[in-house]
């Protein structure tokens, strides 16, 4: 995947917005003013999604890609 598809996939949510809130190179998606999903835009892509807690223990035991 890349930001592009990242992007195009957020973006076909009902609801959802993105924007630049911290700086230039971190892209955020929101969804109602609630962020869900910030991307860099600089260096190599990484991905940080809102979770539940139970359920992200669950994700890290099963993907050695997801990292706290």
């Amino acid at each position: 995947m890349n930001i592009e598809e990242i992007r195009e996939y957020c973006l076909s949510k009902k609801g959802v917005t993105e924007c630049f809130p911290f700086d230039e190179k971190t892209l955020v998606f929101k969804l109602f003013e609630k962020i869900f999903l910030l991307t860099n835009l600089d260096g190599e892509l990484s991905v940080n999604v809102k979770c539940d807690p139970e359920k992200a223990i669950e994700l890290r035991e099963l993907y050695t890609a997801v990292v706290p």
